[in-house]
């Protein structure tokens, strides 16, 4: 239904609209007419809900803190489990990955060629070498967050050493190019551009994902697009930057035992770090990382 310039703003901010939002609106709506993607109202989140999203971050990284303190070579990924899990509960928050969609654990944990959604067991041990990603995601008082870091384990070689720095180099160069009235393509196109410079890949079919009252919301977001491409960035949307990055070919596999785990296709070893962004009036604010 279209507001009236003195109808009360659609956001909840008890202001009328035609002081608060209803030149963002306007501004929405004449990229639209270009033929630009844009958001729904659904997907703006207000102060309220981001200072919300922070609390919850803050459990998120504390979490994986308590990881980077603890994790070792002979380590199992289950251990790494019950360290999120104990971690979120005693502050008071819930591990958003436990049970959703049947997934049986707290934490995705992957090691060197898993892209992602690895599953913590007793029985897989870190070893010398070894690149893992653990990524942990939280709810706290219904408000989502979601980051993931790399850990280099003992030796590792020179090679895994430069996949994990350069993908760590794409999320900060893609950061970069966050900012209201660009599309999410110029990130995009500024994260693939550097892994490909340097040798790498980039996974086309997974990407990243709005979040904050939900686990995943829109937009999604690819991180092989271009610049003028995807979704309009606008303030208050709030999404994840993660590429995953491959060493050799950007194909991936299911694992059709457990549903979940995927895997380079050719078998080389893959990074992924991932943060939490709000678009402002200016540029970003990264609340989870």
């Amino acid at each position: 239904m279209k507001l009236g310039r003195n109808d009360l703003c659609w956001c909840g901010s008890h202001r009328k609209y035609k002081s608060c939002h209803m030149a963002f609106d306007e501004k929405i709506e004449q990229f639209r007419d270009q033929g630009i993607l844009v958001p729904d109202h659904s997907i703006i989140k207000t102060p309220e809900q981001i200072e919300g999203m922070k609390k919850s971050a803050a459990i998120n990284m504390a979490c994986l803190d308590a990881v980077a303190k603890e994790i070792h070579e002979g380590m199992s990924t289950q251990e790494i489990d019950d360290i999120i899990y104990r971690v979120t509960t005693e502050m008071g928050g819930i591990p958003a990955p436990l049970d959703y969609q049947g997934f049986p654990k707290s934490v995705c944990t992957s090691i060197n060629d898993v892209v992602c959604h690895g599953i913590p067991d007793e029985e897989e041990i870190l070893m010398d070498g070894d690149i893992i990603n653990v990524d942990v995601s939280t709810i706290y008082n219904g408000y989502f967050s979601d980051s993931s870091r790399m850990f280099l384990i003992g030796n590792v070689s020179e090679e895994n050493k430069k996949l994990v720095r350069v993908t760590k180099e794409c999320v900060e160069k893609g950061l970069e190019k966050v900012k209201p009235w660009v599309t999410l393509g110029d990130m995009a196109q500024e994260v693939h551009e550097h892994a490909e410079k340097n040798g790498f890949s980039v996974v086309r079919e997974i990407g990243g994902h709005g979040i904050g009252l939900e686990f995943h919301e829109d937009p999604w977001v690819s991180y092989v697009a271009n610049a003028g491409e995807e979704m309009l960035m606008v303030p208050g949307m709030c999404f994840t930057i993660e590429p995953m990055v491959n060493a050799g070919a950007p194909d991936v596999v299911l694992d059709d035992e457990d549903g979940w785990t995927i895997y380079t296709e050719d078998g080389s070893n893959s990074a992924q770090w991932e943060i939490q962004v709000v678009v402002t009036e200016t540029g970003y604010e990264v609340i989870c990382y």
